[in-house]
């Protein structure tokens, strides 16, 4: 157990996180970045280093890296230990974890230093704040800024978890327009405005798309769910629900198979090339232990407008723990870099450096 003093820290190793560390350190604030501990139970939900970008396959909507052969490129760019991680860029764009770890890299080329360790617990209550790890250290620190992320919702089947960026999806703005996707049918899952926005969106690309329910009627608002049902490339199957995932290596995802919530012995199978799960997404807040002002949905409240901050005067919070609306790589960066802004205005003003 070790005992240090921070002037800022980041908890967190996504879009967000590695974008407030870029512009934290180029203000010469020296963060420390938490990026999260490589465990068995981060991975299950979702929060292990790098964030949600790094299970994502293709990224083509993240600004400044269009189609282009990029192995040159990140040769040159991370060292050879942080390649030997991912497989052979093999195709035209980047990739979701060449993408992170290229973040992560510039935030290091600028002096941010990296523990690969959870924060468990903090105390807000008093500056220096805080902050308890797995390993049983403690950091005290003048700032911190929270960008944790949310974690999207899974059923929890084996065959969900198999077929993961191989047609199986928790983003429809993210994945949907991918080559693998185009003039195929597609599967949402989830009855909310969510599910019908993702339903909707893929329509755009999709031949047709299944909107799966387990009820009766769509828990949308009454316009969502009307959109539905008059948009004629989307079909909505109520009282279904996914039992099964279907596919092969070569193909990824080819189908599904549904089971009747009203009688079990009822199954059907629905040809899909992919598979979007729109049930929702848990805000990585627990560990603060109601310390800062959540919403409903547990997502960090922003109190000032246009700006990060949160209920505790010194706390600023980026990226997706703070917002269920966009939800998107590069709004989250852009908090990011706000957040980092935000922390280096009130250290000096404080009168507090690094």
């Amino acid at each position: 157990m070790s005992k240090s003093s921070e002037t800022l820290v980041i908890i967190g190793s996504g879009p967000a996180g590695w974008s407030a560390a870029t512009y934290a350190a180029r203000a010469q604030l020296r963060p420390l970045v938490f990026e999260g501990a490589i465990t068995e139970e981060n991975r299950m939900s979702g929060t292990l280093p790098l964030g949600q970008l790094a299970l994502t396959s293709e990224v083509e909507n993240y600004a400044g890296f269009p189609h282009g052969n990029l192995s040159e490129f990140l040769s040159s760019a991370l060292p050879e230990n942080r390649r030997s991680m991912m497989a052979p860029h093999a195709g035209e764009g980047v990739t979701g974890p060449e993408l992170m770890e290229l973040m992560r890299q510039q935030a290091i080329n600028f002096g941010t230093r990296i523990v690969t360790d959870d924060i468990l617990k903090v105390d807000f209550s008093k500056r220096p704040f805080t902050l308890y790890t797995r390993s049983k250290d403690t950091v005290e620190a003048q700032c911190v800024i929270v960008a944790t992320g949310a974690s999207a919702n899974w059923l929890g089947l084996p065959s969900e978890e198999a077929y993961k960026n191989r047609g199986v999806s928790a983003c429809a703005v993210c994945d949907g327009a991918l080559p693998r996707f185009r003039n195929k049918p597609m599967v949402v899952i989830g009855g909310g405005d969510s599910a019908v926005e993702e339903a909707t969106y893929l329509t755009k690309f999709a031949s047709m798309v299944h909107l799966i329910h387990r009820r009766d009627s769509l828990r949308a608002s009454k316009i969502m769910a009307q959109r539905a049902q008059n948009e004629p490339k989307i079909t909505i199957h109520f009282h279904s629900a996914l039992e099964e995932v279907l596919g092969n290596d070569a193909l990824g995802v080819t189908g599904v198979k549904l089971q009747s919530t009203i009688d079990p012995s009822r199954v059907s199978i629905l040809d899909a090339a992919g598979v979007f799960l729109a049930i929702g997404h848990t805000p990585n807040t627990a560990f603060l232990d109601g310390q800062l002002d959540l919403t409903a949905k547990k997502y960090i409240v922003w109190k000032k407008h246009f700006r990060t901050d949160t209920s505790v005067d010194g706390v600023f919070a980026a990226g997706d723990v703070a917002d269920d609306y966009y939800r998107q790589a590069i709004s989250a960066a852009g908090t990011g870099c706000m957040s980092a802004l935000d922390a280096e205005r009130w250290l000096s003003h404080a009168g507090i450096h690094a």
